[in-house]
């Protein structure tokens, strides 16, 4: 936990350093991040999207057409998106596609003795292998749940629209009377949160890799396990504070 937490104030103390003082940040090494951690992933997030807001919307028309609220179908898919499925998918999906993949490149770096080179180099590993990543993935997680979202909201629209013949007039009115701003702002935050513990917990299991090309291998699975563990228990204490 030490070295977890003094991994987080390296990366704050770069952040800064990049920002506001001397050697500056390398932007066009954060834009090849955000390409590799978010624009590879856009398709695999908006698959799993899609098929949450027809699921969703499926499975919310079979049960309240027995009340006669099929109406109502657009407004679960709608919040149900926003606060909770939408960024917790989304970071799933980010966890199994994009961390492990940071922890792979960072551990085989560390078996092969490429960090250890940079220190020779007199480069800091923190500022030029880590601060891209973690920048990338705050930007670029937010970005995808957005996306998914839309995505969602238009595989929901798909059984509203052929399957309960609703316009897309009423369904795009419904939706956005059900949801408030509130519901997208309660899930960027979380995805900020999960994007901030997924490529933390990534890179710091990353960095602790040991016994060559095997470490590698259980690094990536803990690091997939402990990502997946940490952002279930910080969904959940999101939630019941915006609930209470």
């Amino acid at each position: 936990m030490s070295t977890y937490l003094r991994l987080n104030w390296k990366i704050t103390y770069w952040l800064l350093v990049g920002f506001f003082g001397k050697p500056r940040l390398q932007f066009d090494e954060v834009i090849q991040q955000m390409i590799r951690i978010g624009v590879q992933a856009l398709p695999m997030a908006s698959l799993t999207a899609f098929s949450i807001g027809l699921t969703l919307a499926m499975q919310g028309s079979h049960e309240l057409r027995r009340l006669g609220a099929d109406m109502y179908v657009p407004d679960l898919v709608s919040v149900s998106l926003l606060r909770e499925l939408g960024p917790m998918l989304i970071a799933i999906i980010v966890i199994g596609r994009s961390g492990s993949a940071v922890t792979a490149e960072l551990g085989t770096m560390k078996v092969s003795e490429e960090i250890e080179a940079l220190g020779v180099m007199a480069i800091n590993p923190i500022r030029f292998l880590i601060v891209p990543r973690f920048l990338a993935m705050i930007v670029m997680l937010p970005v995808l749940t957005i996306f998914g979202n839309y995505v969602g909201m238009f595989g929901g629209w798909t059984i509203c629209h052929f399957a309960l013949d609703m316009s897309t007039a009423s369904f795009v009115w419904r939706s956005v009377e059900a949801a408030h701003l509130e519901d997208l702002y309660s899930g960027l935050l979380k995805s900020v949160v999960f994007a901030w513990l997924i490529i933390t917990i990534a890179c710091h299991t990353g960095l602790s890799v040991e016994g060559g090309a095997e470490g590698v291998g259980l690094a990536t699975t803990h690091s997939v396990v402990y990502s997946l563990l940490a952002v279930l228990i910080a969904n959940a204490l999101l939630t019941a504070s915006f609930f209470f």
